[in-house]
């Protein structure tokens, strides 16, 4: 079998032999008036009339004064038939080329095609090629879906081969666009604004993560990238705005996991004169809408779970459910209690631990066999230092989080919006990251001062693109297009490009 580097040699060759007979490889012009869907798709329509279609070569075969090609655009494939007496001859000057040149072209190349629509004699809807145009010469050889492409460190740092051979993983981004432009079109539908903030921050908060920090030469200061959208957005209500959302990048200088990247997008929205009732209605709304819209169904099996978000959500009480599975009052409670509790179901007890901590992490061993949909709410406070106080028990907060597939995909709030009692908690999450945990949030005096001036009662949500990843049924990696890998360059690479010192 031939190597790479004799594969992309022997195209080279060709690469030449078409610029030695003037023909630009690479012209910048194409023209299309149907997708190839569009001809499988509307046959009895088309049928002779005269179409351009374009897209990448996935196979050439020639007999003679026959040619059979198969082309494919992002909507799908279609036969190219070309007869040596009907296709029109070489034109270098606009990078057409005849049939004599049809064995300068591989797979993997990308052409315009010019001619009518037709069936064969075995009955395959295909293009009667008249004009033939060079798009773009590639130097490597795609892999074929027959000789596969499943090394995951391979499809990873090479995704754009990965969507070409594995088409079910392009469509998978699809998806993920569709997912995001329809929360974008519930959130806008019901009068909120999208408003882009900094990604740069001198403080940052609104969760619990250790941040990325990087250096701004213009200032000759060092800023944080976000860890969340939070804090800027409810400035905005301060500012006089009453419903708001940002969506995009956030950084949280942890590990990966199946369901968490240090890098990811998210939403958060905020609304005015709404409490955490009101936003949990609202985003049952949106689960309902966003998921039919990106997938089709409100019915999912995943990973083991069978679950229907068309049927009543459930609520449970965060203390309550503590208590069962535990027997811990979680307002009464010790370090020493918990970490017991921890030991006694094998989970990880770390030097830094605190009691909010670890009542976390025995909150999320009964996580992770919920099927929901389940709303949890009334989260002591000790937990939610940016929630308000519930009015009918001091200890806990109006929070609510959706527990779906063994994952909590999801978090709101009633918005704190008494400053003093920001302040307060800042100061116990700071003695937090002081006394040696890095996630603990920082204080940030200037959205105490924001809230001095007054920020009207409201609700807050936000949740990442893991909704996503949970419903289509993969790990956090294979949801994203480009997921960050340890940098390396394979020994081919660096032998082909000697010059480059790699």
């Amino acid at each position: 079998m031939a190597s790479l580097k004799e594969l992309r040699d022997e195209r080279i060759r060709k690469l030449n032999e078409l610029k030695s007979l003037g023909v630009n490889p690479y012209p910048a012009e194409a023209k299309r008036t149907h997708t190839i869907a569009d001809i499988t798709s509307k046959f009895d329509e088309l049928e002779g009339q005269t179409v351009t279609v374009v897209g990448r070569l996935t196979g050439t075969r020639k007999f003679g004064k026959l040619a059979f090609l198969v082309l494919r655009d992002m909507s799908g494939q279609v036969q190219l038939f070309l007869k040596s007496d009907t296709v029109e001859s070489l034109d270098a000057a606009t990078s057409r080329l005849g049939m004599e040149q049809l064995n300068l072209l591989d797979p993997g190349d990308f052409v315009e095609a010019t001619g009518p629509v037709i069936r064969t004699k075995t009955g395959e809807v295909s293009v009667d090629v008249r004009e033939l145009r060079l798009l773009t010469k590639s130097l490597r050889p795609m892999p074929t879906d027959q000789e596969g492409f499943t090394s995951k460190e391979e499809r990873f740092r090479r995704r754009y081969v990965d969507m070409n051979v594995n088409r079910d993983v392009r469509e998978r981004f699809v998806r993920r666009s569709k997912f995001w432009q329809a929360t974008r079109k519930f959130l806008d539908d019901h009068g909120f604004y999208e408003i882009n903030i900094p990604v740069l921050e001198h403080t940052t908060g609104g969760a619990d993560a250790n941040p990325f920090v990087t250096h701004m030469d213009a200032l000759d200061q060092d800023f944080y990238l976000r860890i969340s959208h939070e804090l800027p957005l409810k400035r905005l209500l301060g500012a006089g705005f009453e419903k708001v959302y940002d969506l995009g990048p956030r950084f949280r200088n942890e590990n990966y996991s199946d369901e968490h990247l240090p890098e990811h997008v998210a939403m958060e929205w905020y609304w005015a004169y709404a409490d955490w009732q009101d936003g949990m209605k609202f985003m049952e709304e949106m689960y309902t809408y966003v998921l039919q819209e990106t997938f089709g169904t409100l019915q999912f099996s995943v990973r083991g779970f069978e679950v229907d978000m068309s049927k009543q959500w459930e609520v449970w009480d965060y203390a309550t459910v503590i208590k069962d599975h535990y027997g811990i009052d979680v307002y009464n409670t010790n370090i020493e209690e918990v970490s017991a509790k921890l030991k006694e179901h094998k989970l990880e007890v770390e030097k830094t631990d605190s009691v909010p901590r670890g009542i976390d992490k025995l909150w999320k061993n009964i996580r992770k066999d919920v099927v929901g949909p389940v709303w949890l709410i009334n989260t002591p406070k000790f937990v939610s230092p940016l929630a308000k106080s519930s009015v009918d028990n001091p200890h806990t907060t109006q929070r609510f989080q959706p527990i779906i597939l063994g994952s909590e995909l999801g978090n709101g709030f009633s918005e704190l919006n008494d400053p003093i009692d920001q302040y307060d908690r800042f100061v116990e999450q700071q003695n937090m990251r002081d006394g040696g945990d890095d996630e603990a949030m920082m204080l940030d005096i200037d959205f105490v001062e924001m809230l001095e001036y007054g920020m009207p009662p409201a609700c807050g949500w936000g949740h990442s693109e893991r909704v996503f990843w949970m419903f289509e049924g993969v790990t956090a990696r294979e949801g994203v297009p480009f997921p960050q890998l340890r940098h390396e360059i394979d020994e081919t690479t660096k032998a082909l490009y000697p010059d480059a010192k790699l």
